[in-house]
Protein backbone atom coordinates (compact mmCIF):
# COMPACT_ATOMS: atom_id res chain seq x y z
CA UNK A 1 0.00 0.00 0.00
CA UNK A 2 1.16 3.56 -0.67
CA UNK A 3 0.11 7.01 0.50
CA UNK A 4 -1.35 9.80 -1.61
CA UNK A 5 -1.25 13.34 -0.23
CA UNK A 6 -4.10 15.52 -1.45
CA UNK A 7 -4.29 19.27 -0.94
CA UNK A 8 -5.74 22.40 -2.46
CA UNK A 9 -6.60 25.94 -1.44
CA UNK A 10 -9.51 27.93 -0.13
CA UNK A 11 -12.52 27.56 -2.47
CA UNK A 12 -10.57 25.33 -4.87
CA UNK A 13 -13.04 22.45 -4.47
CA UNK A 14 -10.87 20.04 -2.47
CA UNK A 15 -13.71 18.87 -0.23
CA UNK A 16 -15.89 18.05 -3.25
CA UNK A 17 -13.08 16.05 -4.85
CA UNK A 18 -12.55 14.15 -1.59
CA UNK A 19 -16.23 13.19 -1.68
CA UNK A 20 -15.76 11.74 -5.18
CA UNK A 21 -12.89 9.54 -3.99
CA UNK A 22 -14.96 8.40 -1.01
CA UNK A 23 -17.86 7.54 -3.33
CA UNK A 24 -15.42 5.45 -5.36
CA UNK A 25 -14.62 3.47 -2.21
CA UNK A 26 -11.23 5.03 -1.51
CA UNK A 27 -9.71 5.13 1.95
CA UNK A 28 -9.42 8.77 3.06
CA UNK A 29 -7.77 10.11 6.22
CA UNK A 30 -8.44 13.74 7.17
CA UNK A 31 -5.32 14.99 8.96
CA UNK A 32 -7.20 18.00 10.34
CA UNK A 33 -9.64 15.64 12.08
CA UNK A 34 -6.69 13.73 13.57
CA UNK A 35 -5.10 17.00 14.70
CA UNK A 36 -8.28 17.91 16.59
CA UNK A 37 -8.58 14.39 17.99
CA UNK A 38 -5.09 14.15 19.53
CA UNK A 39 -5.56 17.32 21.63
CA UNK A 40 -8.75 16.15 23.31
CA UNK A 41 -8.77 15.84 27.13
CA UNK A 42 -7.14 12.64 28.30
CA UNK A 43 -4.61 12.49 25.47
CA UNK A 44 -0.87 13.13 26.04
CA UNK A 45 -0.79 16.15 23.71
CA UNK A 46 -3.59 17.84 25.68
CA UNK A 47 -1.70 17.50 28.94
CA UNK A 48 1.55 18.76 27.42
CA UNK A 49 -0.16 21.77 25.80
CA UNK A 50 -1.64 22.80 29.16
CA UNK A 51 1.76 22.35 30.82
CA UNK A 52 3.44 24.48 28.15
CA UNK A 53 0.86 27.23 27.63
CA UNK A 54 -1.14 27.27 30.87
CA UNK A 55 -4.79 26.77 31.72
CA UNK A 56 -5.74 29.96 29.87
CA UNK A 57 -5.88 27.87 26.68
CA UNK A 58 -8.73 25.76 28.09
CA UNK A 59 -12.46 26.15 27.58
CA UNK A 60 -14.83 25.58 30.49
CA UNK A 61 -15.38 21.94 29.42
CA UNK A 62 -11.63 21.24 29.37
CA UNK A 63 -11.20 21.31 25.60
CA UNK A 64 -8.40 23.33 24.04
CA UNK A 65 -9.55 26.80 22.99
CA UNK A 66 -8.09 26.81 19.48
CA UNK A 67 -8.59 30.55 19.04
CA UNK A 68 -6.76 31.46 22.25
CA UNK A 69 -3.97 29.03 21.44
CA UNK A 70 -3.74 30.40 17.91
CA UNK A 71 -3.44 33.94 19.26
CA UNK A 72 -0.67 32.86 21.61
CA UNK A 73 1.48 31.44 18.83
CA UNK A 74 0.66 34.10 16.23
CA UNK A 75 3.90 35.72 15.07
CA UNK A 76 5.73 33.75 17.79
CA UNK A 77 7.98 31.24 15.95
CA UNK A 78 9.36 29.74 19.17
CA UNK A 79 5.91 29.09 20.59
CA UNK A 80 4.66 27.74 17.27
CA UNK A 81 7.63 25.36 17.14
CA UNK A 82 6.89 24.24 20.70
CA UNK A 83 3.27 23.49 19.82
CA UNK A 84 4.32 21.61 16.68
CA UNK A 85 6.82 19.55 18.68
CA UNK A 86 3.94 18.48 20.93
CA UNK A 87 1.26 17.77 18.34
CA UNK A 88 3.10 16.55 15.23
CA UNK A 89 4.47 13.29 16.73
CA UNK A 90 0.98 12.43 18.04
CA UNK A 91 -0.58 13.26 14.66
CA UNK A 92 1.93 11.01 12.86
CA UNK A 93 1.24 8.14 15.27
CA UNK A 94 -2.53 8.37 14.78
CA UNK A 95 -2.06 8.72 11.03
CA UNK A 96 0.05 5.57 10.90
CA UNK A 97 -2.47 3.68 13.02
CA UNK A 98 -5.31 4.61 10.68
CA UNK A 99 -3.18 3.78 7.65
CA UNK A 100 -2.29 0.35 9.05
CA UNK A 101 -5.99 -0.43 9.54
CA UNK A 102 -6.59 0.21 5.84
CA UNK A 103 -3.51 -1.84 4.97
CA UNK A 104 -4.91 -4.83 6.83
CA UNK A 105 -8.21 -4.41 5.00
CA UNK A 106 -6.41 -4.76 1.66
CA UNK A 107 -6.53 -1.21 0.28
CA UNK A 108 -3.95 -0.49 -2.40
CA UNK A 109 -3.56 3.16 -1.43
CA UNK A 110 -4.76 5.66 1.15
CA UNK A 111 -5.50 9.34 0.51
CA UNK A 112 -4.41 11.79 3.18
CA UNK A 113 -6.30 15.08 3.11
CA UNK A 114 -3.59 17.54 4.19
CA UNK A 115 -4.40 21.26 3.81
CA UNK A 116 -0.79 22.42 4.43
CA UNK A 117 0.99 19.57 2.67
CA UNK A 118 3.47 21.78 0.79
CA UNK A 119 3.63 24.57 3.37
CA UNK A 120 4.88 22.49 6.29
CA UNK A 121 6.53 19.71 4.23
CA UNK A 122 6.48 17.53 7.38
CA UNK A 123 4.53 14.69 5.76
CA UNK A 124 5.81 14.95 2.19
CA UNK A 125 8.45 12.27 2.69
CA UNK A 126 5.73 9.70 3.42
CA UNK A 127 3.78 10.40 0.21
CA UNK A 128 4.27 8.29 -2.91
CA UNK A 129 2.02 10.64 -4.89
CA UNK A 130 0.85 14.21 -4.31
CA UNK A 131 -2.34 15.68 -5.74
CA UNK A 132 -3.46 19.31 -5.92
CA UNK A 133 -7.05 20.40 -6.56
CA UNK A 134 -6.43 23.53 -8.63
CA UNK A 135 -8.47 26.37 -10.08
CA UNK A 136 -7.37 29.64 -11.63
CA UNK A 137 -7.23 32.68 -9.37
CA UNK A 138 -10.25 34.50 -10.80
CA UNK A 139 -12.41 31.40 -10.43
CA UNK A 140 -11.13 30.90 -6.88
CA UNK A 141 -11.86 34.53 -6.06
CA UNK A 142 -15.39 34.45 -7.50
CA UNK A 143 -16.25 31.21 -5.67
CA UNK A 144 -14.92 32.49 -2.36
CA UNK A 145 -16.81 35.79 -2.64
CA UNK A 146 -20.05 33.94 -3.39
CA UNK A 147 -19.59 31.16 -0.83
CA UNK A 148 -18.57 33.39 2.11
CA UNK A 149 -20.43 36.53 1.04
CA UNK A 150 -17.18 38.55 0.97
CA UNK A 151 -16.20 41.65 -0.93
CA UNK A 152 -13.29 41.38 -3.36
CA UNK A 153 -10.75 42.94 -0.99
CA UNK A 154 -11.51 40.53 1.88
CA UNK A 155 -11.55 37.52 -0.45
CA UNK A 156 -8.19 38.49 -1.95
CA UNK A 157 -6.72 38.88 1.53
CA UNK A 158 -7.75 35.32 2.44
CA UNK A 159 -6.34 33.90 -0.78
CA UNK A 160 -3.10 35.85 -0.40
CA UNK A 161 -2.63 34.38 3.09
CA UNK A 162 -2.10 30.95 1.47
CA UNK A 163 0.57 29.51 -0.79
CA UNK A 164 -0.62 30.21 -4.36
CA UNK A 165 -2.34 27.28 -6.05
CA UNK A 166 -0.13 27.66 -9.12
CA UNK A 167 2.93 27.06 -6.90
CA UNK A 168 1.33 23.98 -5.34
CA UNK A 169 0.45 22.69 -8.81
CA UNK A 170 4.11 22.92 -9.87
CA UNK A 171 5.16 20.79 -6.89
CA UNK A 172 2.50 18.10 -7.24
CA UNK A 173 2.65 14.81 -9.15
CA UNK A 174 -0.97 15.17 -10.23
CA UNK A 175 -3.18 18.23 -10.76
CA UNK A 176 -6.98 18.07 -10.84
CA UNK A 177 -8.11 21.25 -12.60
CA UNK A 178 -11.40 22.42 -11.09
CA UNK A 179 -11.57 25.71 -13.01
CA UNK A 180 -14.40 24.60 -15.29
CA UNK A 181 -17.44 22.36 -15.22
CA UNK A 182 -17.75 20.04 -12.23
CA UNK A 183 -18.38 17.04 -14.50
CA UNK A 184 -14.88 17.52 -15.97
CA UNK A 185 -13.29 17.67 -12.52
CA UNK A 186 -15.16 14.56 -11.43
CA UNK A 187 -13.94 12.71 -14.51
CA UNK A 188 -10.34 13.70 -13.73
CA UNK A 189 -10.72 12.28 -10.21
CA UNK A 190 -12.19 9.01 -11.54
CA UNK A 191 -9.36 8.62 -14.05
CA UNK A 192 -6.73 9.30 -11.39
CA UNK A 193 -8.31 6.71 -9.10
CA UNK A 194 -8.20 4.15 -11.92
CA UNK A 195 -4.54 4.97 -12.55
CA UNK A 196 -3.61 4.59 -8.89
CA UNK A 197 -5.56 1.35 -8.61
CA UNK A 198 -3.63 -0.09 -11.58
CA UNK A 199 -0.30 0.89 -10.03
CA UNK A 200 1.90 -1.92 -8.75
CA UNK A 201 3.59 0.35 -6.21
CA UNK A 202 1.69 -1.28 -3.37
CA UNK A 203 3.24 -4.71 -4.04
CA UNK A 204 6.74 -4.38 -2.48
CA UNK A 205 5.42 -3.43 0.96
CA UNK A 206 2.63 -6.01 0.90
CA UNK A 207 4.97 -8.78 -0.28
CA UNK A 208 7.50 -7.77 2.34
CA UNK A 209 4.82 -7.89 5.02
CA UNK A 210 3.61 -11.32 3.91
CA UNK A 211 7.19 -12.60 3.72
CA UNK A 212 7.76 -11.39 7.26
CA UNK A 213 4.62 -13.14 8.47
CA UNK A 214 5.69 -16.34 6.74
CA UNK A 215 9.10 -16.09 8.41
CA UNK A 216 7.55 -15.62 11.85
CA UNK A 217 5.18 -18.55 11.27
CA UNK A 218 8.10 -20.79 10.23
CA UNK A 219 10.10 -19.77 13.29
CA UNK A 220 7.16 -20.51 15.61
CA UNK A 221 6.70 -23.90 13.97
CA UNK A 222 10.37 -24.81 14.44
CA UNK A 223 10.35 -23.62 18.04
CA UNK A 224 7.23 -25.66 18.73
CA UNK A 225 8.84 -28.76 17.19
CA UNK A 226 11.98 -28.21 19.25
CA UNK A 227 10.42 -27.34 22.61
CA UNK A 228 7.46 -29.71 22.72
CA UNK A 229 8.20 -33.37 23.51
CA UNK A 230 7.59 -35.88 20.76
CA UNK A 231 4.56 -38.19 21.28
Amino acid sequence: MFLVGLTGGIASGKSSVIQVFQQLGCAVIDVDVIARHVVQPGYPAHRRIVEAFGTEVLLENGDIDRKVLGDLIFNQPDRRQLLNSITHPEIRKEMMKETFKYFLRGYRYVILDIPLLFETKKLLKYMKHTVVVYCDRETQLARLMKRNNLNREDAEARINAQLPLKDKARMANHVLDNSGEWSLTRRQAILLHAKLERSMEYLPLRLGFLTGLAGIASLLYLLTRYLLPSP
